[in-house]
């Protein structure tokens, strides 16, 4: 199974890492989050040795959600009502005075 990484957010003091990830596809992400905390000692000992870090952060995932916050996004500057406000707001001005 391919997984994407599409984001790693650590805590100010370090300890922890949460990594966003979606296998490719977006199929089976439950199960991809199973195997990626089922393994996460290995993948902590990986990251560890990688970056040549002497404390490696505690490892948790969580789905990234990025691709469907952008479809929506997309639904909704393709909604006709969206489309109406912003080619009305094309021919004004632009100076800021309404």
């Amino acid at each position: 199974m391919t997984i994407t990484v599409g984001e790693v957010r650590i805590t100010p003091d370090l300890r922890t890492a949460t990594a966003y990830v979606l296998p490719l596809g977006g199929k089976d992400a439950e199960a991809a989050l199973e195997a990626l905390r089922r393994n996460k000692g290995e993948i902590r000992h990986q990251v560890g040795k990688a970056l040549g870090i002497k404390h490696t952060p505690d490892l948790r995932f969580a789905i990234d959600d990025t691709f469907d916050r952008m479809d929506a996004t997309r639904r909704l500057f393709d909604d006709e009502r969206v489309q109406r406000d912003i080619a009305s707001d094309d021919t004004s001005d632009g100076d800021g005075d309404a």
